[in-house]
């Protein structure tokens, strides 16, 4: 019997005793009731120790012939492994694969040889993740992390069927230098797609001008009335300027039929000529549609009295930047059919982007070498 047991069984003889001693004196007992009572309560205060002490256990530790083992620690069955190298779809970019590995052995003929449950089930865990990087690009590394976490975290056998196996904590990403790597080379895919754009619309717009409006003085006039076409009587004034414009455009002279409507400016050196007869050139006074004539002593291609006249019939300023784009593509459809020599001075006018070469000093000009005084 324990202690407890012990301080138990005395404490409720006592209470027991008080109890009928209380009963005794309350009914007032004779004499014989108190020695029954007596009688009574001695053979309960040596019954109650018996009758509340447990049962004794045969197999206690206590008899048997060894003492107690230590029970076994539980096996571990998961493994962490950090930065694996898998391939992915693309050459010399490689994913880095962490995770947790957890494993649940199987039931083995007693004939197996022994194994690593460890190395099992990593190997067979980068196994199946390999199967899923090795398709997928390096930028997608992201999305390619979500369909890792997925596939492995399903409990599969690994190949010869010793364990089941799979992942949590799954985690796959680049190398830091081959992120930046990546995101350069789609800048470039990106910025080369637009430029081929960007070309293909300048070469397009080039052959429309080139081969389409300006093929000649007709197409000319019809492309002038699609974008007028509630201005009639001023194409027909205009015939003359399309006209030289659209030759102008292929390197040719103004067809004849065109000729007499082309306006051209008078130069001194016209009006100076004997007898004030202007018709030496051929043209009735006029100088030839590609000549240059002169201002103020200067010479000016006829082109770009040309160009500008188309500027003032389409209502284009002359500084205006719309002025440059038109020089611009003016110059770019001479150039598809090889008469870009018949635009340049336009462009070398109107195009700010154009590179302008400085004109070499007049050596007889007022001013010049030939003026300067000797040393």
């Amino acid at each position: 019997m324990s202690s407890g047991h012990k301080t138990v069984t005395g404490f409720c003889t006592v209470l027991l005793g008080l109890v009928l001693a209380l009963v005794g004196l309350v009914v007032h007992w004779p004499v014989w009731a108190w020695a029954v009572a007596t009688l009574v309560f001695a053979a309960l205060a040596l019954a109650l120790p018996r009758l509340t002490t447990p049962a004794v256990d045969p197999l206690a530790h206590e008899f048997t012939a060894e003492p107690d083992r230590p029970t076994d620690p539980p096996e571990r069955r998961e493994h962490t492994v950090t930065d694996v190298v898998l391939p992915s779809a693309a050459e010399d970019y490689d994913f880095r694969f962490s995770a947790t590995v957890r494993w649940w052995p199987q039931d083995l003929p007693k004939d197996s040889p022994p194994f690593s449950p460890v190395g099992v089930a990593v190997s067979a865990v980068l196994e199946r993740a390999r199967a899923v990087t090795e398709s997928w690009q390096p930028e997608r590394a992201s999305l390619a992390q979500h369909r890792l976490v997925g596939e492995l975290a399903v409990m599969l056998p690994d190949p010869a069927g010793r364990l089941l196996a799979m992942a949590e904590n799954v985690t796959l990403g680049l190398a830091e230098a081959d992120a930046v790597r990546l995101r350069k080379l789609a800048t470039v895919r990106k910025d080369e797609v637009l430029w081929s754009h960007e070309r293909r619309y300048e070469r397009d717009r080039r052959e429309y001008l080139g081969k389409d409006v300006l093929r000649d003085a007709g197409s000319a006039v019809v492309w002038w009335l699609a974008k007028n076409d509630d201005q009639i009587h001023k194409a027909v004034d205009d015939l003359g300027v399309l006209a030289q414009l659209s030759a102008a455009a292929n390197d040719k002279d103004v067809p004849d039929r065109y000729a007499h409507l082309v306006p051209h400016r008078r130069t001194p050196e016209t009006e100076d000529r004997p007898g004030g007869d202007p018709g030496h050139n051929g043209h009735h006074g006029m100088p030839h549609p590609c000549e240059p004539f002169t201002v103020n002593g200067s010479a000016t291609p006829e082109p770009v009295n040309a160009f500008e006249r188309l500027l003032a019939t389409m209502d284009v300023p002359t500084g205006h930047e719309d002025s440059g784009v038109l020089a611009r593509a003016l110059h770019e459809g001479a150039a598809q059919v090889g008469r870009e020599q018949a635009t340049e001075a336009i462009r070398q006018r109107f195009d700010p982007g154009a590179a302008r070469e400085p004109e070499p000093p007049d050596a007889h000009a007022e001013g010049g070498w030939a003026d300067a005084p000797e040393v």
